[in-house]
């Protein structure tokens, strides 16, 4: 009866641990490092992030990471924590990822009255290609002194496309290949571009493409160690 008892847990446990698997790690400790060129293939800037913490309750999971960016002298611009929310089948990741938080830093740290607004990105645990996926925004504000610093940025006609292999430095990886418009804004200046991302099941994001409205690259970024 003890051994029958056994056999159950140990199948339990694999079926909770599938149940589980996500698009991002779930170890506490990982390190994801990520670089980014610009068209030229020059380096721009090195994000690191590190998980400090998950937090696991049946089929919800909250994954918090330190982000780190680095610019290409190796000077920390700035940290901050983002946790990364997975309830039942779907995942929700902040979209303040999509804007360039680098003007609002003070002393490496994105202040605390940063003012955000928006909903997160949804991501489905299982999308299949050809899924449309929901629409996403976010708007950032902060004011110093005489300046109101405002940059937002919208994401749209969301799909997964396909399930392919993707090498980056860090290596081989099957990526499920996300595409989507970006219409962003920074203090009056308007862009439009077009995304393909590739994710990987515990992984999280291996490689990014960014396109400008003709359809030129304008910059990529890859996974280049995990650890």
């Amino acid at each position: 009866m003890k051994k029958f008892y056994l056999i159950a847990a140990i199948i339990l446990c694999a079926i909770v641990l599938k149940a589980q698997e996500t698009f991002f790690p779930t170890k506490e400790g990982t390190v994801l490092v990520y670089k980014t060129f610009d068209k030229k293939d020059k380096l721009t800037n090195t994000v690191q992030y590190t998980i400090k913490n998950v937090a696991i309750s049946g089929s919800n999971i909250d994954i918090t990471y330190q982000c780190e960016s680095i610019d290409p002298k190796e000077k920390l611009v700035f940290k901050e924590d983002i946790t990364i929310h997975q309830k039942g089948d779907k995942l929700y990741v902040d979209m303040s990822n999509f804007i360039n938080k680098a003007a609002f830093q003070q002393n490496g740290e994105i202040p605390a009255d940063v003012q955000v607004k928006g909903n997160n990105m949804e991501i489905p645990l299982n999308p299949q290609p050809g899924d449309a996926l929901p629409d996403a925004s976010v708007e950032m504000s902060l004011k110093m002194g005489f300046i109101n610093m405002k940059v937002s940025a919208e994401v749209t006609n969301r799909k997964m496309e396909a399930i392919e292999d993707v090498t980056v430095k860090a290596g081989t990886f099957k990526g499920y290949k996300f595409t989507s418009d970006v219409n962003s804004s920074a203090i009056g200046l308007k862009i439009k571009a077009k995304n393909i991302e590739w994710y990987a099941k515990g992984v999280g994001n291996v490689k990014t493409e960014t396109y400008d409205k003709n359809g030129s690259l304008q910059s990529h970024t890859e996974l280049v160690e995990l650890k």
